[in-house]
């Protein structure tokens, strides 16, 4: 299977992955237009799975490093597995969250406050569960993110006394996601072997961890999608027929093209892993929240008309960011 040598090139793959992670949603604001987030979130799972099972069968299973992907699926442990796959199912639920909240508040303001609360403990969990970096720059990067998300809610406030469409529920929503986000990835690093050019056995190589993760994101979908298609926390309620009378191949293309660019972005953060320690890959590959605000602010315009003032803050809001993800990269 191919894997990565060096730390550069796996900080590298962590920027490609950023720009996955935060780009993605855009898939979604274009869909939205024409049907229900709860409709392209089918087929933003059917794309997570469809490109996790390609890089598998390619990648995953050239070369004569590790262990191609049919020996590691076969020799893996049901406890890792399990790991992998409710890692998915964890994710799962939290990234519906912030679908909720994107459609509810915008990419500008949603993705700062769920993905970035979602960078910072997810980062002191990665951190804890294997102790890569100095953490006196890992934890300032993590303090300066910390503060991005402070100014970026009192952007919102500042918006709000605009009478702006900024929505107080969607603002809940992302904290609730953002919270369950930070968990997801530490049942898939605990699934992962340490050495991915000599995997030890039971455990997985990170193309069968993102594969079972992906199954772990689409079989749990019949629970936690239906539960949001049929009591939805805003909107009116869908049913599985309007996913087959409402969609058209452009808008079933445009959610798989979604799943298809949040995985790539899922198995560069995996991959990078071996380099770069869980703490930091997941950490950086989150400076998607930066990346998901430029798109807001810049393409959406989502800040169009804000009151006096807010420009300063978004500004101080991507300094931040950006200055913590430098020290989270140095921090290795």
């Amino acid at each position: 299977m191919y894997i990565i040598s060096s730390y550069t090139l796996a900080v590298f793959l962590l920027f490609i992955s950023m720009l996955c992670w935060g780009s993605w949603a855009n898939t979604q604001k274009l869909a939205s237009k024409s049907w229900a987030f709860q409709l392209f979130y089918w087929d933003y799972a059917l794309g997570l799975v469809i490109l996790s099972l390609v890089l598998a069968l390619t990648l995953g299973s050239s070369g004569s490093i590790g262990r191609d992907f049919i020996t590691d699926l076969s020799q893996a442990t049901g406890q890792h597995l399990g790991s992998a796959f409710f890692g998915g199912v964890v994710f799962n639920i939290a990234n519906l969250l912030v679908v909720t909240a994107i459609d509810l508040a915008g990419m500008a303001i949603a993705f700062p406050i769920a993905i970035g609360l979602a960078l910072v403990l997810g980062v002191v969990i990665n951190y804890f569960g294997e102790s890569t970096g100095d953490p006196l720059l890992l934890f300032g990067g993590v303090s300066l993110v910390t503060l991005a998300i402070i100014i970026n809610a009192i952007a919102y406030r500042k918006m709000s006394r605009g009478k702006l469409s900024a929505s107080k529920k969607g603002i809940i929503i992302s904290i609730a996601g953002g919270i369950i986000m930070s968990f997801f990835y530490r049942f898939v690093a605990d699934a992962l072997v340490s050495d991915f050019a000599n995997p030890q056995p039971e455990k997985l190589t990170p193309y069968t961890a993102v594969f079972i993760f992906s199954l772990g994101v689409l079989i749990s979908n019949f629970l936690w999608n239906t539960i949001f298609m049929y009591k939805p926390l805003y909107g009116k309620p869908v049913g599985y027929t309007d996913y087959f009378n409402q969609g058209n191949i452009r808008l079933h293309l445009v959610g798989i093209f979604g799943g298809v660019i949040w995985c790539m972005g899922m198995f560069l953060s995996i991959l990078a892993s071996d380099k770069a320690g869980p703490a930091i890959s997941y950490g950086l590959s989150q400076g998607a929240t930066l990346v998901a605000a430029l798109w807001g602010v810049f393409i959406w315009k989502e800040f169009k008309g804000a009151p006096k003032g807010t420009n300063g803050l978004i500004l101080a809001m991507f300094l931040c960011f950006l200055a913590g993800l430098v020290l989270i990269i140095f921090a290795r």
